[in-house]
């Protein structure tokens, strides 16, 4: 039997083995170790590593995936958020109220459902007249965040009489329960029925810094305890491998004749929670529950945030365990004809783009950028593209250029590179510029940032290779200061520029493509 399982293991499948017998069946192992076929001696041990091996497998391809594109992701506004948390820190304040939270969710593409804050009994009366009845009433607070804790919660008021019954209940409740002036008022907002309760948050670990957490929401949270958790950055991959995690996730994707919510918006909705998170370090908690996901709308009922303390300095504050997008380096330029071109770093959701962009690459171009032929198949291929558009941002860092296009959509027109060299201050450049953009002054700009991105990564040393004959990039680097110099045994013109006093870190050979 050993012998017959030889041809198996050379099929290219996984091939496991489990010969129970002890010492009667050395020889049987001894001829599947001799041929590369593990063997354990128990089944349950072999297919716990079967288990890991699939484990690992899945783990690879979702890796692999191409995250979609957030079109609708133009970005917070910063003005907006700044302003709320500098009132809540003007006051002493840690904890923001429901609506101030709200404001800083909306912010950053996150539907909220409308929401009134109503001082006093008329007002929020005439708060539930212009939402349209049937409303809920909670608590209006700048300390309490857990508001059904202290009765702070009325929901599915019908009319005029229920919202001031409700109104007085809510004061009376929260004064008996946590005392004199907790109350300011109550927040109104429409009923909403339909739909599953999921809860979003974020709380800082001493070891990882900021966690998300996504899971089953609503009141019953930490009883039934379905949630998961990850780091953020995300985009839409990781989102969604966040949330297979969890058994709510079966019930979004419908069952028992309900029909699947919209998994892809919940996907950018996480995504842009996560970034949330990574651009606000100032924020200690945040929690979005419930989070209503029906089949038509995704929308926050409710938000709380808490703040670090204002005596911690913005040096003090966790940091991501993930370096998160490298937002600074992002801006617009507008070249000497008046086009207008965004230069951002790259991102992994810009596969489809880089596609575009090699395929409007000539012949000469390709072999200006690469020293040579590289074809077109090769440099398109998903697996190298994955590596290309998405990396560890402390090892390299890819600018693109960004045209806005014409009705298909913006485009990539050009791409700079700055890579790190291991266990050195140096760093490697590339530049590529789609032919149709070219003599435009984007090479020169693009190597220009990339001094700058290397000057704000720490980097003492920028080197770079070019060919003889690609005389554009050299008149660029001549320009840039650059200092040229032949290398006799490779036929490659070196240009280094010293971004500060260096003591000459190691010589190093030019990157070759994958």
């Amino acid at each position: 039997i050993a012998r017959s399982m030889v041809t198996l293991g050379n099929g290219g499948k996984p091939v496991l083995a489990s010969f129970m017998g002890g010492t009667g069946m050395k020889d049987a192992i001894a001829v599947l170790n001799a041929n590369g076929i593990p063997s354990f001696p128990y089944p349950d041990s072999a297919a716990r590593i079967f288990e890991y091996m699939w484990q690992y497998s899945r783990n690879l391809q979702t890796l692999y995936e191409t995250p979609l594109l957030d079109e609708e992701d133009s970005g917070p506004a910063p003005e907006v958020v700044a302003t709320t948390l500098r009132q809540a820190s003007d006051t002493g304040r840690t904890v923001l109220t429901e609506a101030e939270s709200k404001i800083i969710l909306h912010a950053y593409g996150i539907p909220v459902v409308e929401t009134i804050v109503a001082l006093d009994e008329d007002l929020a009366v005439a708060a539930a007249a212009r939402l349209g009845f049937p409303v809920v009433l909670k608590l209006n607070s700048e300390t309490i965040t857990h508001k059904t804790d202290v009765g702070g919660v009325v929901l599915n008021l019908a009319s005029v009489d229920a919202v001031r019954e409700a109104f007085q209940s809510i004061r009376t409740s929260v004064d008996a329960k946590a005392g004199p002036g907790h109350f300011g008022g109550v927040t109104v907002q429409r009923m909403m029925r339909r739909g599953y309760e999921v809860i979003l948050g974020s709380s800082v670990d001493a070891q990882f810094g900021p966690v998300l957490l996504f899971g089953l929401g609503g009141e019953l949270v930490e009883v039934f305890r379905d949630s998961a958790l990850g780091l953020p950055p995300l985009n839409t991959t990781l989102a969604r491998q966040l949330m297979e995690q969890t058994k709510i996730y079966a019930a979004l994707k419908g069952v028992r004749g309900h029909k699947s919510a919209d998994l892809n918006l919940l996907a950018r909705i996480v995504v842009r929670f996560s970034r949330l998170v990574v651009e606000q370090p100032r924020i200690r908690e945040i929690d979005i529950n419930p989070l209503l996901v029906s089949e038509h709308d995704i929308r926050a009922l409710d938000a709380r945030v808490i703040l670090h303390p204002a005596a911690i300095s913005d040096e003090q504050l966790p940091r991501p365990a993930i370096r998160p997008y490298p937002l600074q380096y992002s801006g617009d330029w507008i070249s000497s004809a008046g086009d207008r071109f965004q230069i951002r770093p790259i991102r992994p959701e810009d596969e489809p783009r880089m596609v575009t962009f090699h395929e409007s690459l000539s012949d000469r171009s390709v072999h200006m950028r690469y020293f040579g032929g590289l074809s077109l198949q090769h440099r398109v291929a998903h697996a190298r593209l994955t590596r290309v558009c998405g990396f560890d941002y402390d090892v390299e860092i890819a600018l693109v250029v960004e045209h806005p296009g014409n009705e298909q959509g913006k485009r990539i027109v050009a791409v700079g590179r700055l890579i790190r060299i291991p266990e050195s201050d140096s760093a490697e450049f590339a530049i590529v510029v789609s032919d149709a953009f070219q003599r435009k002054g984007l090479g020169t700009e693009l190597l220009r940032r990339l001094t700058k991105v290397g000057e704000a990564e720490n980097t003492r040393k920028i080197q770079g290779w070019i060919l003889p004959s690609n005389t554009e990039m050299l008149n660029v680097c001549k320009e840039l200061g650059f200092q040229l110099k032949t290398v006799a045994d490779n036929d490659l013109i070196q240009a280094t520029l010293l971004l500060a006093d260096t003591k000459g870190g190691p010589e190093i050979s030019p990157i070759r493509p994958s």
